[in-house]
């Protein structure tokens, strides 16, 4: 016994130390759980979310397993912090643990379900929902889902006619994400991303990664894109900027941007950036309403400019983020309204987009679909009801499907998804869906001259289309035309006379591009008539001249309030006075085509110059003719100067010329009026050339 008893003792005493060693940890890893837990609550609170479910996994591992509550909490924790970074296997996973555990939020159950579902796993999904549905009956997005999961496969199967391909040259080992096309010819593609050359070096505790940049792909000569590259200047900051878009015009941006702030949630707000030259300006907060503690994002402009388009989670909604709408008037902003159903649901709508020919595309994961975020098509009738349609697969899939940007009129462009990816990481793909579309592409010019980025074009249709187009920074405008259809088109800018195109558009089996000019002539400058000739050393118009004499014509009827002067001008060639007389005959054999073709006389005054007034050179002409410079003026003396006797003849056959400039733009313009003392003030002042109201002019031809 003497020699057993120490063996005892000793085997005792170690047993009762291992014991508090496990004691002790036990209540060390308690303290340190509960320190993470804290940590993670901090995190949560203001939405830095990938640090949160850090914090949660740690105070998840240090919980015992008999602390069931605890860890079903924890693990609940865990997956709402996945949920909202799109983690969706990790997600599912959690969600997985807290039903373990009994936790007692049925809402578990549906966010398991869309989790499952977002993964792809349709059948265990199916089953989820039913288990949520049997505690919240006819929850509607629960049906939804379940309906989606049905129709997924039967879509995967039966594809669209949608085709769509990965972008490498636009996509980086991270984010990359809502696409955009600008320029007048489709480009430039600006897309937002947290790849490593975004601005600051701070990871986001929201996302795990960079704050995401805006970035600019351009087309090179080839027409191959070119890698992104970030938008230069103070554009963007260490804040998250992203989701942009356009104003018609081109001049306006409106984005994304999320602020930084360690004490509160962070609220993503809508910022413009105005375009100056070829740079965008710092983008400042664009307040839409004086609600600060909601969030308003992805801004999308309708194609008239009339509208801004956004996400927002504001109250008044139909719950979690609905798409909304505020007026965008010359006055500022009008009142924001909710587009309602059927667009908007209980779950969430956002990233509205456009296609230029005024369809209406969002993505939502309230409406039944393939997982996650689908692209739905929203169509409005004659009544003002909306109707909405998948897209279906391959435009969506299980993952989320968002963006979309389009080329022109055509059914082509990008989208971003996360399809396919472990990290739930954004990508660029491109789309394109075969389709039979005629269209109509115009140039509104300055006769004899450059484009005229301010112009108008109004456009009617004898099927009841009645539009006002604005042209782009080319002078031009693309819009779709319909089968059997008349349309006129009527060319206008502020400064000069209106010029009118008519177009009939056949049924065809193929798609084709229509193509107008609008060539208008300056109020204020003389303007060629180009291709009038005359019999040698006579005033008697040849054949060749009827059609541009018949344009003129033409010209003078689209604008009955005009008034011109004819004039016919001669080289330095021959005596002075027989110039003038030569000139006087054939400014009048003109005005008198015109006059055997409905012109009223006294709209046309015939002048002969002779060569009193040698043209001067024009920046167009002198483009043309490399020896000329703009502001030469076409002397004898000039011309003599040019040993060239081919340069010589260049400038006397453009002194030959015929031109008409205007007079006056208000001819009979208040004879069915009331006479008023201001309006004959300004008809009289028209009609000396004086003090003209160009503006009022335009709109008075316009008639």
């Amino acid at each position: 016994m003497d020699k057993t008893t120490p063996i005892i003792r000793n085997d005792m005493l170690g047993w009762l130390t291992w014991l508090c060693v496990l004691c002790c940890a036990t209540m060390l890893a308690g303290c340190g759980a509960e320190t993470h837990v804290k940590k993670g609550d901090a995190f949560y609170a203001i939405g830095e979310y990938f640090d949160a479910a850090a914090e949660y996994k740690k105070a998840y591992s240090r919980t015992p397993a008999k602390e069931k509550d605890k860890r079903g909490e924890r693990a609940w924790k865990m997956a709402e912090c996945y949920r909202h970074i799109n983690y969706s296997a990790k997600a599912m996973g959690a969600y997985q643990n807290a039903i373990r555990y009994h936790y007692p939020d049925s809402m578990a159950l549906l966010y398991l379900a869309q989790a499952q579902h977002t993964m792809g796993e349709y059948k265990a999904a199916i089953k989820s929902y039913d288990a949520f549905l049997e505690l919240v009956p006819r929850h509607p997005i629960a049906v939804n889902g379940k309906i989606g999961c049905m129709q997924a496969p039967i879509w995967k199967g039966k594809p669209t006619l949608y085709t769509v391909k990965k972008e490498p040259i636009f996509n980086s080992r991270r984010a990359d994400f809502c696409p955009m096309l600008a320029g007048d010819e489709y480009d430039q593609l600006y897309i937002s991303s947290t790849r490593p050359q975004a601005v600051g070096n701070e990871i986001s505790g929201i996302t795990g990664t960079k704050s995401g940049d805006i970035f600019v792909s351009k087309k090179d000569d080839k027409g191959k894109w070119q890698q992104p590259e970030a938008i230069e200047g103070d554009f963007n900051s260490e804040y998250d900027e992203g989701a942009c878009c356009f104003s018609p015009d081109g001049k306006t941006m409106y984005l994304t941007r999320c602020t930084f702030d360690s004490d509160y949630p962070r609220y993503a707000e809508i910022c413009t950036s105005q375009r100056s030259d070829a740079s965008w300006g710092k983008p400042q907060t664009m307040q839409i309403t004086k609600d600060t503690l909601s969030s308003y994002a992805h801004p999308a402009v309708s194609p008239d400019g009339k509208w801004l388009y956004f996400t927002s989670d504001m109250p008044g909604g139909m719950g979690g983020k609905d798409i909304w709408r505020i007026a965008v008037t010359e006055y500022g902003l009008g009142g924001v309204e909710n587009l309602g159903e059927p667009i908007n649901t209980p779950g969430d709508e956002m990233f509205p987009a456009f296609r230029p020919n005024g369809e209406f595309y969002f993505s939502s994961n309230g409406h039944p679909g393939m997982g996650g975020l689908d692209i739905f098509k929203a169509e409005c009738d004659s009544t003002g009801r909306w109707t909405v349609e998948n897209l279906k697969y391959p435009m969506n899939s299980s993952g989320d499907d968002f963006g979309m940007t389009f080329e022109g009129l055509h059914n082509r462009g990008f989208f971003s998804t996360n399809r396919g990816d472990a990290r739930g990481w954004d990508h660029i793909m491109s789309f394109e869906c075969p389709e039979i579309i005629q269209t109509v592409k115009g140039w509104v010019y300055e006769k004899d001259g450059y484009e005229l980025p301010e112009g108008l074009v109004y456009m009617v249709g004898n099927d009841g289309t009645n539009l006002k187009l604005s042209v782009r920074g080319d002078g031009s405008f693309v819009q779709e035309v319909k089968p059997n259809v008349d349309y006129v088109f009527l060319g206008t800018c502020k400064g000069y006379l209106n010029h009118g195109e008519s177009l009939h558009v056949d049924t065809s089996s193929v798609s084709i591009e229509h193509v107008l000019q609008f060539p208008l002539a300056s109020i204020n400058n003389p303007v060629l008539v180009r291709n009038v000739f005359y019999e040698f050393d006579s005033a008697e118009l040849t054949e060749n001249s009827t059609q541009a004499l018949d344009s003129l014509v033409t010209l003078l009827i689209e604008n009955p309030n005009v008034t011109i002067e004819l004039a016919s001008h001669c080289d330095y060639r021959g005596k002075d006075e027989y110039n003038e007389r030569l000139s006087q005959r054939r400014a009048e054999s003109v005005v008198n085509y015109l006059i055997d073709h409905g012109i009223e006389n006294e709209r046309l005054t015939p002048m002969g110059y002779g060569e009193k007034r040698p043209k001067v050179v024009s920046r167009k002409i002198a483009e043309q003719n490399p020896f000329l410079h703009e502001g030469d003026t076409l002397t004898e003396q000039f011309i003599l100067s040019f040993e060239d006797k081919e340069q010589q003849e260049i400038c006397n056959a453009l002194n030959r010329r015929t031109e008409f400039k205007v007079l006056r733009t208000t001819y009979r313009l208040f004879e069915n009026r009331q006479p008023k003392p201001e309006a004959k003030e300004e008809d009289s002042k028209a009609s000396t050339g004086t003090g003209n109201d160009e503006t009022g002019e335009a709109e008075g031809t316009i008639q």
